[in-house]
């Protein structure tokens, strides 16, 4: 699976212009310490969380690209960081449960 996928396979709406990449796993969580602590490296983050922040977090641990679940709306100053670290930055209209079964599915996972 790759960047890529996320928006072709998936459908999830690209914010900023992104490096296709592969990755190698997924998370979802909303807490970022979680985040930081338990992501993967080379992962997906799957998220609610819309701001700076998390683009902090999920660069500490290596995240490759953020999702934003049900349409969150993701403020400039977000979208220039993740700009800056090179994370690609999507929003979708699906839940966090339903993001997470089919990234699951696309990346093998049963």
């Amino acid at each position: 699976m790759t960047i890529a996928d996320l928006e072709h396979l998936l459908g999830c709406l690209p914010l900023i212009p992104y490096e296709d990449a592969p990755l190698a796993g997924a998370y979802t969580s909303d807490l970022l310490s979680d985040v930081m602590a338990h992501a993967p490296e080379d992962s997906v983050l799957i998220t609610l969380q819309g701001h700076k922040n998390t683009v902090a977090c999920a660069s500490l641990a290596g995240v490759k690209a953020l999702i934003l679940a049900g349409m969150r709306e993701a403020p400039e100053d977000m979208l220039v960081a993740a700009k800056a670290e090179g994370i690609a930055v999507f929003a979708s209209p699906l839940r966090q449960f339903d993001l997470s079964w089919k990234v699951a599915r696309l990346l093998g996972l049963k």
